[in-house]
C-alpha cells in the first residue's frame, strides 16, 4: 500500500540491559529514561524484554533478582523486511505496545524496536489518512476510572486487575485528571507504600496529572493520533462539554466522560476499515 517497512519507523540501536543486570537497576532504567520496556540481551543476542508494569511489582525483598529471572519471552518479534501493516497487526492481536526487532531470526541479533507510538508517528509525518473517521468509532466506553482519595496502592491493584496502565481520576462523578503507571514508577512511592501497607497511603492527587488532555468523540482520528505523538501520552479519556484551559486548549478542566481511546485503538483506526 504505502510499501512501508518496519525498518523505515523502528527506533533502530534501542537501550538495552544484560541478563546479569540487577532488576532495581533496570527500574532506574526504565524511570529515568521513561521507557515502556527494555530489551534484555546476552552480548548482541535478543534474550527476552522487560516492561513498566513488571518492575510495579519488586519489592525491596526481590531487588537482587537478576533481569533474566523477571524477563519475558516476547510474543511479537518483527523482521526489517515485513511490511508495516502486518506489524501493526500483529502487535494489536498480541496486545503488545512494542516489539524487538531482529536482523533475522536465525541469529536473533536486535537491531531495533517498533512501537505503537513509531507507527503512529511515521503515519502522520507521511500523512497517510487512518480509515476510520472519528474517535467516537473506536472509543472503549467502560472506563476503569479511580477517585481522586483512592490511595496509591488502591490504583496500583486496579490497573494490575484491569490490565490499563492509564486510569482517569475522578471527583464527584467528574473527570479531574489522569494517573498512569509511568507516574507511580516515577513517584516511587507506590512501592513503599505497597510494601508497608501503609494506611495512610498517598492519594492519587499528589501525583495525578490534571487537567487531562482529552478527546471527544466527533474529533478526527489524525487530530488524536497528533495529540498522543506530540504529548507523548497513551490514552485519552473522551468527554463530552468540555470546558478547556485557555492557555492549554487541548486540556479540559471539566466534562463529562463519556470513554477513553488508547493509542492502540487509534492504530486500529488506520489500519483496519
Amino acid at each position: 500500500m504505502n510499501n512501508l517497512k518496519v525498518k523505515d519507523l523502528m527506533t533502530p540501536n534501542p537501550v538495552t540491559v544484560p541478563v546479569d543486570m540487577t532488576i532495581t537497576r533496570v527500574r532506574s532504567i526504565l524511570r529515568d529514561e521513561d521507557f515502556r520496556c527494555v530489551p534484555v540481551v546476552n552480548g548482541e543476542h535478543l534474550e527476552g524484554l522487560i516492561t513498566r508494569g513488571d518492575v510495579l511489582h519488586i519489592s525491596s525483598t526481590k531487588s537482587n533478582i537478576e533481569a533474566r529471572g523477571m524477563m519475558e519471552k516476547p510474543d511479537v518479534i518483527l523482521l526489517p523486511e515485513m511490511d508495516v501493516y502486518k506489524a501493526a497487526d500483529l502487535l494489536i492481536r498480541a496486545k503488545e505496545i512494542q516489539a524487538p526487532v531482529v536482523e533475522s531470526t536465525d541469529n536473533m541479533k536486535l537491531i531495533g524496536i517498533l512501537s505503537v507510538y513509531d507507527i503512529l508517528a511515521g503515519f502522520i509525518e507521511r500523512r497517510i489518512p487512518p480509515k476510520k473517521e472519528k474517535v467516537g468509532e473506536v472509543l472503549t466506553e467502560k472506563v476503569v476510572v479511580c477517585d481522586i482519595k483512592d490511595p496509591l496502592s488502591k490504583v496500583w491493584n486496579k490497573m494490575d486487575e484491569s490490565g490499563y496502565s492509564g486510569l482517569p481520576v475522578m471527583k464527584e462523578g467528574k473527570l479531574i485528571g489522569i494517573i498512569t503507571r509511568k507516574d507511580l514508577i516515577k513517584y516511587g512511592h507506590a512501592r513503599i507504600v505497597k510494601e508497608s501497607g501503609d494506611v495512610r497511603a498517598v492519594p492519587v492527587e499528589k501525583i495525578m496529572q490534571t487537567p487531562p488532555i482529552v478527546a471527544t468523540r466527533d474529533m478526527p482520528i489524525d487530530e488524536a493520533a497528533t495529540i498522543m505523538v506530540n504529548r507523548d501520552v497513551g490514552r485519552l479519556p473522551v468527554v463530552e462539554d468540555p470546558i478547556y484551559v485557555k492557555s492549554d486548549p487541548q486540556r479540559a478542566k471539566e466534562g463529562k466522560l463519556v470513554g477513553i481511546v488508547s493509542r492502540e485503538d487509534i492504530l486500529k483506526a488506520y489500519i483496519y476499515s
